[in-house]
């Protein structure tokens, strides 16, 4: 359209202006887009045939709309469209008639409708912009904007499908477009769907991010959000923790998954990513729960995650502002600093411990407020031993009934955090230390102890105890009281001195009998002399008979104190236990003591054929660790781990397992070349010439390496049938290793076995590893795929130094890739980095891979300068719809050559420059910084734009 045409629309008012004009207006971030939105449309009100206005104005969008980067002076133009578009929104009026809304809304329908027939152009610019204007026009319109439905179901339609278009910047737009057509209510709402599928499936970050931004949670669309939490890139997780945090209720997750998202979340490799959790996360469950933080334990279930618990109210502490903040949130403990026993929950037991070791690790600066937490060291022995000594004991009828198993494991869990909070208690005192030492020592000799209790009870026993050799000596003693515990022992009596001791007291009853008669027959002739003698004689007969009656009256059994040894599995494994936690617990450097040494002998050495799954598999893990601190032993019994890890019962053999890795871990397969070969005459080699011994441990190290090697071969099987290589995610993160993987391997000096890994093979496993024919779901939306990108990355290293030997491996990657053919920018930055390739190497081998990919790409088009791939936006007359050839070819161009410049200096790419190259230079609009730049720096950003429409609009004026 000429400049005459344009003419028409001057008026000698200076509150209209042209609409060129307004456009020219418009790309200074300076101007005042209101004013100019008013004055616009004070001159479109004024006409009364509006088509050439429509005209124009859309001649004047169309140089910004086939602009693809995000330049100051085309987005200054986008925002004053939209600005001037919803400024024709009708308000909702019950009363008015439908024909005044209709020219009320006629603009904004005519915009529509050019966008909605032009969203399909062949350039991707186009496309973006077209989605770009729909999406900032549907977010202007007010809360209750009325638009006509047949209107809406076309822009649906339209946006659905921009969402599968290959360029993500396109899919973005599009996405954020559709968020206000979303129904979540609806099962089958197609916009719902769509998102969905973008979540799940979308190779772009940006992509992805941008659907979380705009998705509405619901129960179909809740998971897909939670497992974003999981995605491979840092800021798609952050913004997924961010809509949780705004946008769903804790009720509305399961247990399993708040527990996962406080585990996953605060261990998180990203810092932003944890400080999103302790933020936003956590402020917001705890807001729902109306601060309380007992209840929020009481909502992840703290009895089986108690360690995420613990560093859930880290966070919160680390929050915290003052010490009373730590205090009135919590615990509610008594004049003795303890809190009652018929007070203890799992969750308040819980925070008191975790808030003892958050003060305790703060070091001199928490000592005063643990002072507060924590009583004298002597009064919560006896408040621990009076607590462990309540826990209820259930028969084996009474834990079948689930009530009294949950109340006991309660109970256990309770006194697992009371022992656990001996760790913070200052046992600097000599008197609370020996009372400490001796509750601990009583407890681990009841027999109500809980099994489950045993380990922690000894790691606190030794960790007060300062001598090793004390702390040796003491846990033998308890393992030696509770396997031969001191017990009343009945001894049988011999019959025979019990029927003397009978016939003895019939005589003494017969000599009474006898004195007494004759005591009368003296008294009656009153011999009293004889009689005074007799009495006395009875008297001691008496004596006698009482005695002998005394003896005959007791049991048949004589009852005596004596040791007992206890072989029963449940004394055996408490007594293992220790054994273990000992073993553990002591430095591997100090050897075997005797004390040691005897315990290996009559206690572990037997537990191991013990009928018992239980004990044995207890026997097996002391072996192992007490293994770690003799090579001597672990040379004696290293056959007998290996012949567990293959005939017991899969529990009992993955402890055998994880014994004999930890001892190649620690020793290498040189620990049987240490042992000391018996005497043997010469006469006993083998076939081959080589002593028996030698042979014998060759034998054992090839029969270590088969198991292992058989156990990998499980594992491969495994994978055939469930093969976790096949999802996209997982072969983007096999792609980021590709490289820092073969580098390692080309690096590795002559003395390393990585020196004799063949690269080559390497490469291909990679290349198998991320093909995308072997996904078990083909993206459902069309992208680059895993080893376009992986091609770039290649062709980039290939330039940072283009004669080093490892090129030719990279070159034939480069051939084994599946590479997409169809034209695009991804094809079309391929085909310059190889083209560069070209011009440089001089290996004939290498030559004849990259003409040959050439050739697979697009013909002999390497060898010629990149064809443009935008085209004119439809409907575009000849004088206005031309595209800048040249400054598209500069452009990519200049992204090529940008790649192949950040090879060449020898530095990794970075998690964002590799963000950037996979979201096409796009990014999802970050919060607006706190601070506001000057206006002197707007200016400044302004002037260095790299593109002015109005350069544009003047040579075309200028042409006609």
């Amino acid at each position: 359209m000429g400049r005459g045409k344009i003419s028409n629309f001057n008026m000698s008012g200076d509150s209209d202006l042209v609409i060129e004009e307004a456009f020219r207006r418009a790309q200074k971030a300076h101007n005042n887009k209101a004013k100019l939105v008013a004055s616009l449309k004070n001159r479109y009100n004024k006409l009364e045939d509006k088509t050439e206005f429509h005209e124009e104005f859309i001649r004047c969008l169309k140089y910004a709309m086939i602009i693809y980067t995000r330049e100051p002076a085309v987005e200054n133009v986008i925002d004053f469209v939209t600005k001037f578009a919803a400024s024709f929104e009708t308000p909702v009026n019950e009363n008015a008639e439908e024909e005044e809304e209709e020219d009320e809304n006629e603009f904004l329908n005519f915009l529509f409708n050019f966008l909605l027939e032009s969203h399909g152009a062949n350039s991707h610019a186009v496309r973006f912009r077209v989605c770009q204007l729909v999406n900032k026009l549907l977010g202007s319109l007010s809360e209750n904007a009325q638009i006509d439905d047949d209107l809406c179901d076309r822009i649906h339609d339209a946006m659905l499908i921009r969402v599968t278009d290959k360029y993500p910047n396109v899919r973005i737009q599009a996405a954020l477009a559709m968020s206000r057509l979303q129904d979540p209510s609806n099962f089958d709402c197609p916009t719902i769907k769509a998102y969905m599928l973008l979540l799940e499936n979308d190779s772009n970050p940006e992509v992805r991010r941008a659907v979380l931004s705009c998705i509405a949670p619901s129960a179909t669309t809740l998971h897909k959000i939670y497992k974003r939490t999981r995605d491979v890139k840092e800021k798609v997780r952050k913004l997924a923790y961010q809509v949780l945090a705004e946008k769903v209720h804790i009720r509305a997750l399961s247990i399993a998954q708040r527990v996962s998202l406080l585990h996953e979340g605060l261990s998180d490799s990203a810092d932003s990513v944890k400080e999103v959790v302790k933020t936003d996360l956590l402020p917001a469950w705890l807001h729902m729960q109306q601060g309380d933080v007992l209840q929020l334990l009481h909502r992840l279930d703290v009895e089986n995650c108690a360690e995420t618990a613990v560093t859930t109210l880290q966070a919160i502490f680390s929050m915290a502002t003052s010490p009373d903040d730590l205090l009135q949130n919590g615990v509610r403990l008594d004049e003795r600093k303890l809190i009652p026993v018929d007070s203890l929950t799992c969750e308040n037991v819980l925070y008191w411990r975790a808030l003892c070791e958050f003060v305790k690790n703060k070091g001199n600066e928490g000592e005063e407020l643990l002072e507060q937490l924590l009583p004298e060291a002597a009064i919560f022995a006896e408040y621990l031993y009076s607590y462990l000594k309540s826990i209820t004991q259930l028969s084996e009828e009474q834990r079948a009934d689930m009530t009294q198993l949950e109340m006991v494991m309660t109970q256990e869990y309770i006194g697992q955090q009371l022992i656990l909070l001996v760790g913070c208690l200052d046992i600097s005192e000599e008197g609370g230390r020996k009372r400490m030492v001796a509750v601990l020592q009583d407890i681990l000799l009841m027999p109500n102890t809980p099994t489950s209790l045993i380990g922690l009870l000894v790691e606190k026993l030794i960790g007060i105890v300062r001598d090793d050799a004390q702390k040796i000596q003491m846990v033998a003693e308890i393992i030696s009281d509770v396997r031969e515990p001191i017990l009343p022992i009945s001894e049988p009596v011999d019959e025979n001195e019990k029927r003397r001791k009978q016939v003895k007291l019939a005589e003494v009853r017969v000599q009474i009998m006898e004195a007494k008669q004759t005591l009368e027959e003296c008294i009656s002739c009153q011999d009293f002399s004889r009689a005074a003698e007799l009495k006395d004689s009875i008297s001691q007969l008496e004596a006698l008979k009482n005695q002998l009656f005394l003896e005959a009256s007791q049991p048949a059994d004589n009852i005596k104190e004596q040791r007992v040894e206890k072989s029963d599995p449940k004394t055996l494994l408490k007594c293992l236990t220790m054994c273990a936690e000992l073993f553990k617990q002591m430095n591997i450097k100090r050897g075997i003591c005797p004390t040691m040494n005897a315990l290996i002998e009559s206690l572990i050495l037997p537990g191991v054929s013990n009928p018992n799954p239980a004990v044995r598999n207890m026997a097996v893990i002391c072996l192992g660790t007490a293994a770690l601190h003799s090579k001597d032993l672990a040379n004696t019994h290293l056959v007998l781990l290996l012949q567990i890890t293959q005939l017991d019962e899969p529990k009992i053999r993955i402890s055998a397992l994880r014994a004999l890795i930890d001892q190649l871990l620690l020793n290498g397969l040189n620990i049987l070349q240490d042992k000391p070969a018996p005497p043997a005459p010469v006469s006993q080699d083998d076939s081959n010439g080589q002593p028996e011994h030698q042979a014998e441990e060759e034998g054992t190290i090839q029969s270590i390496l088969k198991m292992l090697s058989e156990f990998l071969d499980i594992c491969r099987t495994i994978r055939a049938v469930q093969p976790p290589a096949r999802a996209k995610t997982n072969q983007e993160c096999v792609e980021e290793s590709f490289l820092p993987t073969l580098r390692t391997l080309f690096n590795a000096p002559v003395t390393s076995p990585l020196s004799e890994v063949d690269a080559s093979n390497v490469a291909e496993l990679f290349v198998e590893l991320t093909r995308p024919s072997a996904l078990v779901k083909p993206a459902a939306v069309q992208a680059v795929s895993v080893h376009d990108s992986l091609a770039v990355r290649v062709c980039n290293e290939i330039l940072r130094d283009i004669s080093a030997p490892e090129v030719r491996v990279y070159c034939k990657t480069l051939s084994w890739l599946e590479i997409n053919s169809e034209p695009g920018p991804a094809n079309s930055e391929l085909q310059l980095l190889l083209k560069d390739i070209l011009q440089e190497v001089k290996d004939k081998h290498c030559i004849r891979i990259i003409e040959k990919l050439c050739n697979q790409l697009n013909g002999d088009s390497c060898s010629k300068s990149a064809g443009n791939q935008d085209t004119t936006l439809q409907n575009l007359d000849d004088n206005n719809g031309e595209v800048n050839k040249d400054e598209t070819k500069a452009k990519r161009a200049k992204r090529g050559q940008k790649k192949a410049s950040t090879a060449k200096n020898g530095k990794k790419a970075s998690k964002a420059e590799l963000s950037s190259d996979e979201s096409d230079d796009e990014n999802v609009p970050e919060e607006p910084p706190s601070v506001r730049p000057s206006r002197r720096a707007k200016m400044a950003a302004v002037d260095k734009t790299k593109q002015d429409l109005t350069a544009l609009m003047n040579q075309e004026a200028n042409g006609s």
